[in-house]
């Protein structure tokens, strides 16, 4: 029914207003937006989010190299309040053999529960500190969601803002249009003249 009556608003009446035809056609661009615009939007930024964290990691796999290191630090038995989250991490001293028979010992961060003797993989970086490994192939695809969902969503809420302000100026003029039209029309209708 809604439709209908939209639609009537294109055709010629004494009634149609200039604002009625802006409405119709502001309502057809905002759907061609919504179901066209915004999802190609977030698509093109996903897949520009999907390239960037791919080179990210890319560039992370190359800088930093991971060590099987053995526990050899005391690890506490709670974690700070200030370490906590669903990965739990602390930083003891850990020690391993290099490719050449080299021992080395650093402080690295190992995940929570791990013990004094245990043997965990460690990230470094090329200066020698200890470091997140680099994103794998899920952390980019969940990289890439998020942004293409944010992107689509933003496309969105700035088309749903535009059209909320284009009604509200058309609304402004089509009350305008029918103070005027009821300006000339009041006098017949109520035998009233104007004073």
């Amino acid at each position: 029914m809604r439709t209908r009556v939209r639609l009537r608003r294109l055709r010629r009446s004494a009634l149609r207003r200039r604002s009625d035809v802006i409405e119709v056609w502001t309502a057809l661009v905002v759907a061609v937006l919504l179901f066209v615009g915004a999802p190609l939007a977030g698509a093109a930024a996903a897949w520009w989010a999907h390239d960037q964290a791919r080179a990210l990691a890319a560039a992370q796999r190359a800088e930093r190299h991971r060590v099987r290191a053995e526990v050899t630090g005391q690890t506490p038995e709670t974690l700070p309040s200030a370490e906590g989250g669903p990965q739990r991490t602390y930083r003891v001293a850990v020690r391993w053999t290099e490719a050449g028979g080299k021992v080395r010992t650093a402080t690295a961060r190992v995940p929570a529960g791990t013990h004094q003797g245990d043997v965990v993989d460690v990230w470094f970086d090329a200066r020698g500190r200890n470091v997140v490994p680099p994103p794998g192939e899920s952390a980019v695809w969940q990289h890439t969601l998020t942004m293409g969902a944010c992107a689509t969503g933003g496309a969105v809420a700035l088309v749903l803002l535009g059209h909320g302000a284009v009604r509200r100026v058309t609304m402004r003029h089509r009350l305008a249009e029918w103070e005027r039209d009821w300006a000339r029309t009041e006098p017949e209708w109520t035998r009233r003249h104007p004073a």
